[in-house]
């Protein structure tokens, strides 16, 4: 029953408040509030090419707020310590398989942690790397080869991890790629047009597909 009722609460924000992003804060001391430049970025980019009326200044909501599910998509980055208490893991459990979306840009540092915290969220599941051939990469712009690499981190190879609730794709871990740095405004990173341009079509493709599915 209590699933029911989030999913028909759900629905209703979505109705209600429209398709709108927000980003997650939580808990543990890492930095949820960098990259202050790009998620807004992101929203004038998919405005612009992806026929969204996105609001271009996200909220920010808590990971164990009722105010999640006003929005179909969350995103969540930084660079160190993640937490969820085990109340804020059911609330992100419960949104997501409600029909929401995390996606999570790990903008360095921030991998480890957050695995961790996610086995609280998804307790019997494992992320699985998305194939290069997933719709998520081909949605609203082509990227043959998957996830692109934006920043060199350490020169790995980059990585989109996902996690599945009744085979409906929920979360995504972008690792060894950091979208939200190729997202921020040119100056903070001084990013060549060409790798910016990358990164704000991938995160076009990620919204895109999940208002989508």
């Amino acid at each position: 029953m209590k699933l029911y009722l989030s999913i028909f609460s759900f629905l209703f924000s979505v109705l209600l408040f429209g398709q709108d992003l927000a980003v997650l804060k939580y808990g543990g001391g890492g930095d949820w509030y960098s990259n202050p430049t790009a998620l807004p970025n992101l929203i004038q980019f998919c405005n612009a090419n992806i026929a969204t009326r996105l609001n271009e200044k996200p909220e920010t909501v808590e990971a164990g707020s009722t105010a999640i599910f006003q929005y179909p998509m969350l995103h969540m980055t930084g660079h160190g310590n993640v937490f969820f208490s085990d109340e804020e893991a059911e609330n992100l459990r419960t949104y997501l398989e409600s029909g929401g979306f995390l996606h999570i840009d790990d903008n360095y540092g921030m991998k480890d942690y957050v695995i961790k915290e996610l086995k609280k969220v998804f307790p019997d599941q494992e992320l699985k790397e998305l194939p290069a051939n997933h719709g998520i990469f081909s949605t609203a712009f082509k990227f043959p080869k998957g996830l692109p690499k934006i920043h060199e981190h350490d020169g790995k190879r980059p990585q989109a991890l996902g996690l599945f609730f009744e085979s409906r794709l929920v979360l995504v871990l972008t690792i060894e790629s950091d979208l939200g740095d190729g997202w921020e405004d040119q100056e903070v990173h001084n990013d060549p047009q060409d790798i910016r341009l990358k990164a704000l079509q991938m995160g076009a493709n990620i919204v895109k597909y999940v208002f989508e599915n």
